[in-house]
């Protein structure tokens, strides 16, 4: 059996095998050469291409320092592959997704699920998204050489109410002093794009960053291309209908005690985050699963518990489509319909609001109006064919989350993955083997 398995053509051919399986999926068959770089590997060996390795070394044995090199080039190498091509470890750092995902849930993203997507800049540093570890704002990634969107098959596509992965559509451009706060087109809209670029010391360097680099955002998908959707006093609908219920999403509501305030252990007790929480003593406003809404109406001291809604008057001018047109807030939103790729619309003044970025920025048209006329490529047009599909994000915890309602679609050559597997999860707030949340080790993302 060991002679078998150490023959060299056999080596070869499963090595060869695998190599070809993953070629053909590639698409691009300039990869084909490589057959050659493993057939002189087990079978010819007229190149030496482990070059920091002494072909011949005395007793057969390298040195521990050559053995290191060789071990964390192959860790190095197998790691970007898998991370490339199959899946990718996440952090959730946001609660914008609470009570589905966690604060310090650390998942994996499956690429297969979509597709992976291939690197639009592929110069970059490992294991590091966008800029470089302890040296601030310095760039990981090289824009020397940038390759058009293209990916590969994928097990399925993004369908309604799946957990996506994605890079946030308007992170194309950064203020690098406030990116974590503010994403540039919100503060050029509070301080107009004059002081955005000229007051470094408040809003340092503005940068630019290609699709791929630019930061990952977890949101569940509400409507996929071609849905149509609206809000009505907070109920989602999509075609006309009510999406199946989430057990994990939050809303906001409106409690009153009988004087009495709601204390931690209450709070701890029902899974009840306490920076979501506003008010005192006897009157607060939470945010709630429909499930912890009923356990706080049974407790004795609780009056009442009722859904907090906007009124339909109050207009949101931070929401998208950013325009006075638009009268909507986060409980009355819409109607809306999400373009898919191959559709032609009636492009007229009213609606380019909502189309306009997708025109101009995503799919790269040189877009002008000119007395009440819209000008495409220097042509007057009555008619938009989009060129790729696009998808409405929301986060589970709908008054906490920043997502297409204040930024609008999202393209598909934004998607990163479906979010797959939480593999451990992290309480921040609490101290040693306390931390682990032991119910949402390895659980499948729903």
């Amino acid at each position: 059996m060991t002679s078998i398995l150490n023959n060299k053509w056999l080596k070869f051919g499963l090595t060869g095998g695998i190599y070809l399986l993953w070629v053909i999926w590639l698409g691009n068959f300039w990869w084909l050469i490589g057959l050659f770089i493993i057939f002189d590997t087990y079978i010819s060996g007229k190149v030496h291409w482990a070059f920091w390795k002494k072909k011949n070394p005395p007793r057969g044995k390298q040195t521990a320092v050559v053995e290191w090199v060789d071990a964390i080039i192959f860790a190095v190498v197998a790691a970007t592959f898998i991370r490339m091509f199959f899946i990718e470890a996440y952090t959730i750092p946001t609660s914008s997704m609470e009570k589905s995902m966690m604060v310090g849930d650390y998942l994996f993203v499956s690429k297969t699920a979509y597709g992976p997507k291939m690197p639009n800049t592929p110069i970059s540093f490992p294991f590091v998204h966008n800029t470089m570890p302890l040296l601030g704002s310095l760039p990981s990634y090289s824009r020397l050489i940038q390759y058009p969107y293209r990916r590969i098959a994928g097990t399925g596509k993004v369908k309604n109410d799946d957990v996506v992965v994605f890079n946030f559509p308007e992170g194309d451009t950064v203020s690098v002093r406030l990116q974590e706060s503010s994403d540039y087109y919100e503060l050029v809209r509070l301080y107009g794009r004059a002081q955005v670029w000229g007051d470094k010391r408040t809003f340092g360097d503005i940068i630019y960053r290609p699709v791929d680099k630019r930061e990952n955002y977890i949101k569940r998908c509400i409507a996929v291309p071609g849905d149509s959707l609206k809000i009505v006093k907070g109920q989602v609908f999509v075609n006309g209908r009510y999406p199946k219920e989430i057990p994990g999403i939050q809303y906001k509501y409106q409690v009153t005690t009988n004087g009495s305030p709601i204390n931690d252990n209450i709070l701890e007790k029902l899974e009840i985050t306490r920076s979501e929480t506003e008010g005192s003593d006897s009157h607060y406003i939470l945010s709630l699963t429909s499930g912890q809404a009923k356990k706080l109406a049974n407790l004795k001291f609780i009056q009442s518990v009722e859904r907090y809604l906007l009124p339909a008057e109050k207009v949101d001018q931070a929401l998208f489509p950013n325009d006075p047109g638009f009268g909507w807030n986060l409980d009355n939103f819409g109607p809306i319909w999400v373009p898919k790729k191959g559709t032609t619309i009636s492009l007229t003044l009213a609606n380019l609001p909502l189309y306009k970025r997708i025109i101009a920025v995503y799919e790269e048209n040189d877009l002008k109006i000119k007395e009440n006329t819209i000008y495409l490529n220097g042509t007057p047009a009555s008619t938009y064919t989009f060129k790729m599909d696009y998808f409405w994000m929301m986060g589970d915890n709908r008054y906490n989350s920043a997502d297409s309602r204040y930024w609008g679609f999202v393209p598909e050559d934004h998607i990163v993955g479906k979010a797959s597997l939480v593999w451990l999860s992290l309480d921040n707030g609490k101290n040693f083997f306390s931390r682990i949340r032991w119910d949402r080790i390895f659980m499948w993302v729903k």
